[in-house]
């Protein structure tokens, strides 16, 4: 078993035992559940630097990459370096995150917040929009189809907008569908972990241009960006590059300022 589907085995029994402690309902109560969400696509398309930083503490591949920050103290960072949205790991088995972590995160900024999560249940969607969440994460290598349009229309039926995850061609085929706003493409293989910009670029056309395309794992440098926008890319999701330094925000700063024309975004 790769560790992807450990994950899913996990995350299925994490959701059953969920459920059968706090209801649906208790969800809807949230004060956070009849918030106006903020569209992360609107703010890609309009940016000239298409940064969406994650708040990530460790991962199955890297293993602990930092503990010392506060969710605030990123997040606060992250806003102040200029970021288009922010991406929350919320999975704590393998990633170190936690739903704290997004409401936190929330409490923090007014920015468009992703909750980056291995969903396979329409739970998760409720219980992300009663956590603050802005956009959703689905993944293709774990999903049907029929399950990415009934998980994706719940979304948007919440005013949340959907990011679906591909890594191949054959993932990205049997998911395109209306109910979806943005595509990202993760250049890191799920199952071996290895990281290559290529399968971004070999995608990137068989993308169409209603959705915005993002480009997710192993971006490193401007050059890369620089080379991925001439793909149609709007958005690049970076975690690990800030998050492993001494401060994530003063690092999202440094990155993100030669991207920035004077007086832009």
């Amino acid at each position: 078993m790769n560790i992807l589907d450990k994950i899913i085995t996990s995350k299925k029994k994490e959701v059953l035992l969920k459920k059968s402690i706090i209801p649906i309902n208790e969800f809807e109560k949230s004060i956070l559940f009849e918030r106006k969400t903020v569209s992360l696509s609107n703010n890609l398309i309009h940016s000239s630097t298409g940064i969406i930083a994650e708040h990530k503490r460790r991962s199955p591949s890297k293993g602990e990459i930092n503990y010392a920050f506060s969710v605030e103290e990123v997040v606060q960072g992250y806003e102040n370096a200029g970021v288009c949205g922010i991406s929350v790991l919320t999975d704590s088995t393998y990633f170190g995150g936690s739903l704290d972590d997004l409401i936190f995160a929330r409490a923090t900024t007014n920015l468009p917040l992703l909750r980056k999560e291995f969903i396979v249940d329409e739970y998760q969607i409720i219980e992300a929009k009663a956590y603050g969440s802005d956009v959703i994460l689905l993944i293709a290598a774990v999903l049907t189809d029929n399950e990415i349009k009934i998980l994706s229309e719940l979304a948007q039926s919440l005013g949340m907008e959907v990011l679906l995850e591909v890594h191949n061609l054959e993932e990205l085929q049997k998911s395109i569908m209306p109910s979806l706003n943005m595509i990202g493409v993760n250049n890191r293989n799920l199952k071996t972990f290895e990281v290559g910009l290529n399968i971004s670029k070999e995608l990137a056309s068989e993308i169409p241009t209603d959705f915005v395309k993002i480009s997710e794992s192993g971006i490193y440098s401007i050059e890369a960006i620089n080379e991925l926008k001439s793909y149609g890319y709007k958005g690049f999701l970076i975690g690990e590059n800030f998050m492993k330094t001494e401060n994530a925000g003063k690092a999202a700063k440094e990155f993100i300022s030669p991207l920035t024309p004077k007086g832009g975004k």
